[in-house]
């Protein structure tokens, strides 16, 4: 079971990235979408981490509310 919620995950994690546009943007460059996400971590590990969470959120909630719209 837990096998499965980890696929599922996964699955909705790729989904993200593509939803943001990182696939075609990048050219299906794996080694710079795993790059961006490495440097938005290293983002997360600096002292404006709550700043940085506040941001994305809202900045991710408008993306969502988009997609919704365009449906």
């Amino acid at each position: 079971m837990k096998r499965r919620e980890r696929t599922r995950q996964l699955i909705e994690l790729g989904g993200l990235v593509a939803k943001a546009g990182l696939v075609e943007l990048t050219d299906d460059d794996r080694a710079v979408i795993l790059g961006l996400l490495v440097e938005a971590a290293a983002k997360l590990r600096t002292d404006e981490t709550g700043t940085q969470l506040i941001l994305w959120r809202r900045r991710g909630q408008r993306a969502f509310a988009d997609t919704e719209d365009k449906d």
